[in-house]
């Protein structure tokens, strides 16, 4: 038990990706890049595109009817749905479109922005929900099209990002506590170095009185300062949230990672002293899937097998704000 009410538990999980995707040879074709190019500095090998007639609440959905499959668990007894995304259908939020799509119509449900940590920051404040004992069964979806963002123009982007969905089910326990660490983290002073950014012009309304009008701009990325940003402080947090757990890396089953570029995995997993076949990566077939990425992950790995119950898995999201988080966590109820 953890010291405060209930203990929480992780019973399913669930994905969801757009049909169509975009190959490196294809992608090619429209920015100067090549196949050697893109996999060489990033490991990606395609991404998922979802098109005009996929909405991102649409693959929350999908993603969120797996995970209460997988657990069992009718859509009714949801009491809370937190959906992580940067990329909602309306500005106001897309977890209530969730909520009604899946029948969920008891629950709460609000977005959670923290870009590329949104899941793991979301699945944190659904541990202290159920612990407080506020509620039993949360949905914790991160999905993300972050393809309706980029400048396809921009070939340090572009070939980064697709589109997902991946969602847990939390659920209440009165004996075992299967989330065990977590540390999180944020450094608004380096927001530059990951943005999409609001700009425009001044609009004047009447004599002293303007407004500005505009719109949000692509994305934009530092690719090198992201990429030391992350090795340093990633392999750092998980060792933070292990600490919590009174854990060390020698308990770690698996190395769930955010999928946003094979090198910082392999550098994050070496800095841990983990071998790689502890590290769980689907980074060649979907790309960065930023909120998503996670959940995507952990799905794939429990439903091929791979992750069994009990085993412990380390995780860490990472990302625009910046933003930085470690978690560790048992799977299964």
């Amino acid at each position: 038990m953890n010291g405060f009410g209930a203990a929480v538990v992780i019973t399913g999980c669930g994905s969801a990706t757009p049909g169509q995707f975009l190959s490196n040879e294809e992608l090619s074709q429209i920015v100067e890049t090549s196949d050697e190019w893109i996999k060489s500095r990033t490991g990606i090998g395609k991404r998922h595109l979802a098109d005009q007639s996929v909405s991102l609440s649409q693959l929350a959905a999908q993603a969120a009817i797996k995970a209460l499959e997988m657990a069992q668990v009718s859509p009714r007894e949801v009491d809370l749905i937190l959906l992580a995304t940067s990329t909602p259908d309306d500005l106001f939020g897309s977890a209530a479109q969730v909520q009604s799509r899946i029948g969920a119509n008891r629950a709460i449900a609000f977005d959670l922005t923290a870009a590329c940590s949104g899941f793991l920051v979301a699945l944190v404040t659904a541990t202290q929900f159920i612990r407080t004992g506020t509620y039993r069964n949360v949905l914790v979806i991160g999905a993300d099209v972050l393809s309706r963002w980029v400048d396809w123009n921009d070939r340090a982007t572009c070939v980064l990002f697709g589109d997902g969905a991946g969602a847990v089910l939390c659920q209440a326990n009165d004996t075992k506590d299967n989330i065990l660490g977590f540390e999180l983290h944020s450094d608004g002073s380096q927001n530059g170095s990951l943005n999409l950014a609001y700009e425009g012009e001044e609009l004047p309304l009447k004599q002293g009185v303007r407004v500005q009008k505009g719109t949000y701009k692509p994305l934009k990325m530092n690719g090198r300062e992201v990429y030391r940003f992350a090795v340093a402080k990633v392999p750092e947090v998980i060792e933070k949230a292990l600490y919590r757990a009174n854990l060390t890396t020698s308990d770690i089953d698996w190395l769930v990672l955010h999928q946003a570029n094979q090198r910082i995995m392999d550098a994050v997993s070496d800095r841990l002293k983990l071998p790689p076949e502890k590290v769980i990566s689907n980074l060649s077939e979907y790309g960065n899937t930023s909120a998503a990425s996670i959940p995507l992950a952990l799905d794939e790995a429990v439903r091929s097998g791979k992750v069994k119950k009990g085993d412990i898995i380390a995780s860490s999201g990472f990302g625009a704000g910046l933003t930085w988080g470690g978690i560790i966590f048992r799977w299964g109820d």
